[in-house]
C-alpha cells in the first residue's frame, strides 16, 4: 500500500521546522549508508546525535502518534527515530531498497516494514526530487505539498531524483508495523476506513458498525505479532 497523509505537520509547525533546519549542520549523508546505497546515495543528512533532529523528531513522533489516519494504516509497533535530509546541487538517491533491519538507539532491532517521507519544502521550492517507487502498478512519482506524508512498503524499490535548483528538505523514517503482511495491513486498513464513514452516517452503536467493528479487532488479533 502506498498512502498520502496530508498535513501531520501544520503550515505553522512546518515553519517552525524549517527555521531550525535551515540553520542546521548538514553532513554527507553517504556516510550512514550501506556499501551498495553509498555509490548512489548523494544528499545530506543531520547526525543521529544532533541535538536539532532529535528534537524535531520527539515532536515528529507526537503528532503522528495523534494521526489516527497513520495509526490506522502503519499500526505502529515501533518506529525508527526520524532523520532529517536535504538534497540541491544535483543531489539524488538512486534506486535501492532500505535495509531489512535496523538498530534502535539502545540495542533493540526493528523490522522495516514501512519507509515513511515528510515534505518540508513546498514544490515550487525546487526543481526534481521526486521520490519515485516501484509498486504492482509500475513507478509512482510522488512530490506532495509540506507537511505531508507518503507511506509505502520497505520492501519497495525507490529512488528521489536529481534536485536540479532549490532545496528538497525531508524527514524519514521506519515503521514496523503489528501486521507484518502488507496484504493484511491493507486489508486492516480499508475495513478500519469503511467503520469511520459508516460511523459517521449511522453513528458508532448502530448494529451493523459494532459488528464490523468486531471482525477488525479479531483479525489484528489473528494476526499481529506482539
Amino acid at each position: 500500500m502506498l498512502l498520502t497523509i496530508d498535513q501531520v505537520l501544520s503550515a505553522d509547525e512546518v515553519r517552525q521546522f524549517r527555521a531550525h533546519l535551515d540553520a542546521a549542520s548538514w553532513q554527507d549523508g553517504a556516510a550512514t549508508a550501506g556499501s551498495v546505497a553509498r555509490l548512489v546515495k548523494h544528499n545530506q543528512q543531520l547526525g543521529a546525535q544532533d541535538a536539532t533532529g532529535l528534537q524535531l523528531g520527539e515532536h515528529l513522533l507526537r503528532r503522528l502518534g495523534e494521526t489516527a489516519h497513520f495509526v490506522s494504516a502503519a499500526l505502529p509497533r515501533r518506529i525508527y527515530p526520524p532523520r532529517f535530509n536535504r538534497y540541491a546541487g544535483g543531489g539524488q538517491y538512486g534506486a535501492h531498497v532500505d535495509a531489512a533491519i535496523m538498530q534502535l538507539p539502545g540495542g533493540q532491532s526493528l523490522r522495516t516494514d514501512l519507509s515513511a517521507t515528510l515534505f518540508l519544502s513546498e514544490p515550487e521550492e525546487y526543481e526534481g526530487g521526486e521520490l519515485e517507487v516501484e509498486d504492482a502498478y509500475g513507478v509512482q512519482s510522488v512530490k506532495l505539498p509540506a507537511g505531508d506524508l507518503l507511506l509505502y512498503p520497505a520492501t519497495s524499490l525507490h529512488r528521489v531524483t536529481p534536485v536540479t535548483a532549490g532545496a528538497r528538505v525531508a524527514a524519514f523514517f521506519w515503521v514496523e508495523s503489528l501486521v507484518e503482511d502488507d496484504r493484511s495491513r491493507t486489508q486492516l486498513y480499508d475495513l478500519d476506513q469503511t467503520i469511520q464513514e459508516l460511523s459517521a452516517s449511522l453513528g458508532a452503536q448502530d448494529a451493523r458498525v459494532l459488528k464490523l467493528t468486531g471482525i477488525y479487532h479479531n483479525l489484528v488479533r489473528r494476526w499481529a505479532v506482539t
